[in-house]
């Protein structure tokens, strides 16, 4: 498609990390949690969505129950100058959605809810056997990662934080798009929209588009759903 790249930000990476003495509980069975209040506060102007192209995972709804959900930057690189234009970018990207949604930026990357790192995202090369060669996919400006661990409290809960990577080698428009579109997976939009007029379309277009109705109604059916996340694990019997 002329004027559009891949963003690759649906590939999720999912990692248990759960510790050996509870690897004997049960998963929690899935459940929706109170539609959070601001979601309950706004109404899109239109009632369109594109809640049916979404992917679905083992967890089911990757939908956030403690609010505010914490944002970290971690500005790689040694061009002080580039990192904070690049940072002003994405942060951007950031306040459109917290006209919607409780996020606040926090310093302690090791236990922030969403980490945003100034990276391509890292390339995941496959083997084709049959063929005897490597599968090397493009290079991406954007991509939202998952990992899944137990919280520590008395049951413990489970839980998951994101990884986030937005390019350095982007223009200041296409990184507040790529920012956005991300920070939009990160917030449980799990797939894309067919609509190019939406942040989650399939493919980074030339003029990214704000947050659309179709997005908040989307995003809005998706805390709606049944999840596994944010619920105690229960003991095996």
């Amino acid at each position: 498609m002329k004027g559009a790249w891949l963003w690759g930000g649906a590939i999720a990476l999912l990692l248990w990390l759960i510790p050996g003495p509870v690897i004997g509980a049960n998963l929690p069975p899935l459940h929706p949690h109170p539609l959070p209040f601001l979601f309950q506060a706004f109404t899109a102007a239109e009632e369109e969505d594109y809640f049916a192209a979404l992917e679905s995972t083992p967890l089911g709804a990757l939908v956030w129950s403690d609010f505010p959900i914490t944002v970290g930057f971690d500005l790689v690189g040694e061009n002080p100058a580039q990192a904070q234009a690049w940072l002003a970018a994405v942060r951007q990207g950031l306040q459109d959605w917290q006209v919607y949604v409780p996020l606040i930026e926090t310093a302690d990357l090791e236990n922030a809810d969403i980490v945003v790192v100034r990276s391509r995202p890292p390339r995941q090369i496959t083997i084709d056997r049959t063929a005897g060669r490597l599968n090397i996919p493009a290079a991406q400006h954007g991509q939202a990662r998952y990992q899944v661990y137990l919280t520590p409290t008395d049951p413990p809960r489970l839980a998951h934080r994101f990884t986030v990577y937005i390019s350095p080698h982007q223009g200041q428009r296409q990184t507040i798009g790529t920012a956005r579109h991300e920070f939009g997976h990160a917030l449980g939009i799990w797939g894309h929209s067919p609509n190019r007029e939406d942040v989650l379309y399939e493919t980074q277009v030339s003029n990214p588009p704000p947050i659309s109705p179709r997005d908040l109604n989307t995003l809005k059916r998706v805390y709606q759903q049944p999840t596994r996340l944010g619920w105690p694990l229960t003991p095996r019997q």
